[in-house]
């Protein structure tokens, strides 16, 4: 515990300076040679506990103090975006530039839309000190960024940018469902809000992302050639696959199988193709073609519009609440009124925030499936378990049940290797590669 404080303690110091400059990564996991691997036991979880012994004290306290200080965080941005809602709820600031709005724009949509990315920005601006320090300071204060304070701050100001626009136009959508639909305003602005998320994850890769990374085709080659037939094999329309440089921003590896509607894409980051095995590189490969042909992305989108409904629900009978007691001092004008976009922003947000255990699970059963998928495909769980050590660099490695099941949206380390483990052990020699 003394050693957990520590190392918040020393990230702390490190964020006063850390506009300066970075802090030098310590992150190091014990190297083995092919004997250790020839001499690791069958036995699921004596071979995890081979595993997760290649984890320095140090680095697991590292690893530990960072994603513990996440939790807090999502508590920090979770009461800062009540304050913000609160604040232009009880100044006239909100209602002032919706009627501003109204009178010089027309129809309802564009106003709405416009109101949605004006309050996007005062929200941005209200919060910058704490994205700050959580976007910038603290990554680097870690050793996980490689830009300095310019090359961020002008990535979040695109970002930014692009958020307003998409933003304040799914804020216009939503309200006039709003206004059309009546009582079953839920129902329909779940569709809506999740038809806005399809259309967004259909274009990222085309249009979003490339801003902000160059996409090559990765060199030629078996390695290649290997993941492109895993991938057009388990029904992945492609016929490239893609290395972005993630290093410029940076030393997380990460890969993805991602898009929708014709426009899915094989993207792996250099940082993975630098840093992992050809046989690590095909483990990580392999479960994210698995998230491609298990469709998790319409399931997901199937099971967040289900949340969001409900979100939607729950907002309708607390805003109404609310709204009938301090409607007037807030000067709304009832359910369909922009200008209580605070409101429902706020009330949505308590909901997210009590629903994140169930969001959490709802995205680890998907990544417990793709793991699966990945080990039947590559056939590579010595590989995969390898690979799961990198990325102890920003993950806690080995929580308790009960934080792993509210705090985690992916399965611990400890519990993707024993699952690795197992599934070499009940297939036996022929898990080996």
């Amino acid at each position: 515990m003394q050693q957990r404080w520590r190392w918040a303690l020393g990230a702390a110091v490190l964020a006063i300076a850390g506009l300066a400059g970075a802090a030098e990564p310590s992150f190091q996991i014990t190297p083995v040679d092919d004997a250790w691997f020839k001499a690791l036991p069958m036995d699921p979880q004596a071979a995890t506990d081979a595993f997760m012994a290649r984890i320095p004290p140090e680095v697991q306290a590292r690893a530990n103090a960072y994603f513990e200080g996440g939790y807090w965080l999502q508590l920090w941005n979770f009461l800062l975006g009540l304050a913000v809602a609160a604040l232009l709820l009880f100044t006239p600031w909100s209602t002032r530039w919706r009627d501003a709005l109204r009178q010089r724009l027309p129809r309802p949509f564009l106003a709405d839309a416009a109101y949605g990315a004006l309050y996007l920005l005062a929200g941005t601006v209200l919060t910058l000190p704490l994205s700050i320090y959580q976007g910038f300071v603290r990554e680097r204060a870690y050793g996980l960024a490689t830009q300095d304070f310019g090359a961020w701050f002008g990535e979040q100001l695109m970002q930014t940018g692009i958020s307003l626009l998409l933003g304040g136009l799914a804020i216009g959508l939503l309200y006039a469902v709003l206004r059309s639909s009546g009582a079953r305003w839920w129902l329909w602005g779940a569709v809506a809000m999740t038809s806005v998320m399809a259309v967004t994850i259909a274009i990222g890769p085309v249009f979003i992302e490339p801003l902000f990374n160059t996409y090559r085709p990765m060199p030629d080659g078996l390695l290649k050639d290997q993941l492109l037939r895993m991938a057009q094999a388990n029904g992945v329309p492609v016929d490239n696959v893609l290395v972005f440089d993630a290093s410029r921003q940076s030393t997380r590896v990460s890969a993805n199988v991602a898009g929708l509607m014709g426009t899915a894409a094989v993207r792996l980051n250099d940082n993975l193709l630098n840093r992992a095995s050809p046989d690590e590189v095909v483990a990580v490969m392999a479960h994210e073609i698995g998230h491609y042909a298990l469709n998790h992305i319409p399931k997901m989108l199937l099971e967040f519009g289900v949340l969001i409904a409900a979100g939607f629900l729950f907002c309708d009978a607390v805003m109404r609440a609310l709204l009938a007691r301090w409607g007037t001092r807030w000067r709304l004008q009832g359910m369909a009124d922009v200008g209580g976009l605070p409101l429902l922003a706020a009330v949505f947000a308590t909901w997210m925030f009590l629903a994140t255990p169930l969001l959490n699970t709802i995205i680890r059963v998907h990544e417990v499936e793709a793991d699966l998928w990945g080990l039947n495909l590559a056939r590579e769980p010595l590989a995969e378990a390898e690979v799961l050590l990198k990325l102890v660099e920003y993950r806690k490695p080995d929580p308790g049940p009960i934080e792993e099941f509210i705090f985690f949206d992916h399965p611990s380390t400890r519990t993707r290797v024993f699952n690795a483990m197992q599934w070499r052990a009940q297939l036996g020699d022929g898990a080996e590669p």
